[in-house]
């Protein structure tokens, strides 16, 4: 490898007059050496009868090699930087030579060899200024990504498409969906549809609806078994019956258990107090309507123009609207 001058004839920069070689082009060439027999190694083998490369790619020469998503985008990666590298180097050296050149006045060029420079800055810049509204236009013909995973939407849209290919496969149209639902997953579904109904007339009282309401009310109590084995050892006659001797007594019970059923029992009508059950009419209320479809038409009456007819109704009301 002859050197011309400052620079090395297998330089990229080997075409720029006013670039000088330094250790970064040695081991930028050397690089390239290596990987250049590599690739004739590699090209010795059999290469495989169908495949697909760019010519771009560092791996082309390799018969055995096929590009995939990486590597275009590592040439594209390699092209953008490759551009960068080289304007920021013209645009040092040649900020470098206009700044030396307008101090002295370019005294060893000619009048041609100053119109080139000049147009060779201009070229510098535009090359410059190309590059940036090339990036500006990728990132604004790319979508913004989505930030948290895959939206709810295409997410249903994949999910359709893939029911669809099953019940397609099986001859069956999207009607016929829940015939894909397994045991599991048919259950699951059918006991949220379910609602038990609300008690009505005397069924509030009967003994289901009672043990239903006694295990809503001691679903968030506090046993302590520990403390009621220990008592039902204690006392032979825990659960007493009509026959026994103590029969009518009262057991000693903690004053922690007091505390517990008084507070239970005030939570309990504190609940009541707060609880509004919606009425479909008001006893105390007049009557001014016929039927319900009217009274809903009356309280939109009302609404509007309550406000601007208040007077004359309390006028009409008190008999004091009449002529005399």
């Amino acid at each position: 490898m002859e050197k011309q001058g400052n620079v090395y004839p297998d330089c990229i920069n080997a075409s720029n007059p006013y670039h000088d070689c330094v250790d970064y082009c040695l081991k930028k060439i050397a690089e390239a050496k290596q990987k250049l027999a590599e690739s004739e190694e590699l090209s010795t083998k059999d290469p495989p009868e169908e495949r697909t490369v760019h010519p771009d790619c560092i791996n082309a020469s390799n018969p055995y090699h096929e590009c995939s998503e990486f590597c275009f985008k590592r040439i594209a990666d390699a092209k953008h930087q490759i551009q960068k590298d080289i304007s920021e180097e013209d645009d040092s050296a040649n900020g470098q030579h206009v700044q030396d050149d307008a101090e002295a006045g370019y005294p060893h060029l000619n009048e041609k060899q100053k119109k080139l420079f000049e147009l060779r800055l201009k070229l510098n810049e535009a090359r410059k200024a190309n590059q940036m509204a090339m990036v500006a236009e990728k990132k604004k013909m790319e979508g913004p990504s989505e930030s948290r995973g895959i939206s709810k939407q295409k997410w249903l849209e994949e999910r359709k498409k893939k029911i669809g290919k099953l019940l397609d496969s099986n001859g069956l149209d999207m009607s016929k969906a829940y015939m894909l639902d397994t045991q599991e997953s048919a259950e699951v579904k059918y006991k949220k549809w379910e609602k038990e109904p609300a008690p009505y007339g005397w069924d509030v009282f009967n003994q289901k609806t009672l043990y239903n309401a006694y295990k809503k009310r001691t679903k968030n109590m506090e046993i302590d078994m520990e403390a009621y084995n220990k008592a039902k050892e204690a006392d032979p006659e825990f659960y007493r019956d009509a026959s026994s001797l103590q029969y009518g007594k009262v057991s000693k019970v903690p004053e922690e258990n007091i505390d517990r059923m008084v507070k239970e029992l005030k939570d309990r009508e504190a609940n009541r107090k707060s609880f509004s059950r919606r009425r479909k009419f008001h006893e105390e209320k007049d009557i001014d309507s016929i039927n319900d479809r009217n009274e809903h038409f009356n309280k939109k009456i009302e609404r509007a123009f309550g406000k601007y007819t208040l007077e004359i109704k309390n006028n009409l009301e008190r008999g004091t609207a009449l002529p005399d």
